[in-house]
């Protein structure tokens, strides 16, 4: 009896353990569901399906085709956000195809200049061309000097661009 009794204890503690696990999953959820909307993300895989609307019942528009990519969550209605990407297309997708990675792309229409630090006269480091996709890795406040430029991260290389020439972060966010 008391092996039994025993059992019966470990049983309790790991059934309590899952409860308390789960419990956290689901808080973290109901977390990320009060973050302020528009905001932006990146596509977590390599494929999503962008609905016409918020559930599996309704059609796939289309697929997004590559991991990474910014989008914009404009809406959100339970466990479904509302997305579009820089080129103005939307949809919706299932929370779990995104991911708070921060990613831009290059939306000048000339090759931007990849500063060393984030000042005009910065160095040079390459020209970055347009459509280029990277991480976003830091924008200080827009009001300090360095304001201007955010640190991006793309093929290797790691610099400052101008903020108005990446479309993946607000003109008054700062991204840290």
């Amino acid at each position: 009896m008391g092996e039994s009794l025993a059992s019966a204890k470990g049983a309790n503690r790991a059934t309590a353990l899952v409860l308390v696990l789960l419990w956290g999953l689901l808080s973290l959820d109901a977390i990320a569901q009060d973050l302020p909307t528009p905001r932006f993300a990146s596509m977590r895989n390599d494929e999503a399906n962008v609905r016409t609307g918020p559930g599996r019942q309704y059609p796939i528009e289309w697929v997004f085709v590559q991991r990474g990519l910014p989008v914009e969550i404009i809406s959100e209605f339970d466990n479904w956000r509302q997305i579009r990407d820089w080129q103005g297309e939307g949809g919706w997708v299932h929370h779990s195809q995104l991911s708070g990675r921060r990613t831009a792309i290059v939306m000048a229409e000339e090759p931007q200049e990849m500063l060393r630090d984030p000042r005009p006269d910065g160095g040079l480091i390459a020209r970055i061309e347009p459509q280029v996709l990277g991480e976003l890795i830091e924008c200080p406040e827009p009001a300090a000097q360095e304001g201007a430029y955010c640190l991006f991260e793309a093929s290797g290389l790691r610099g400052w661009l101008p903020r108005g020439t990446l479309w993946g972060v607000y003109p008054d966010e700062a991204v840290d």
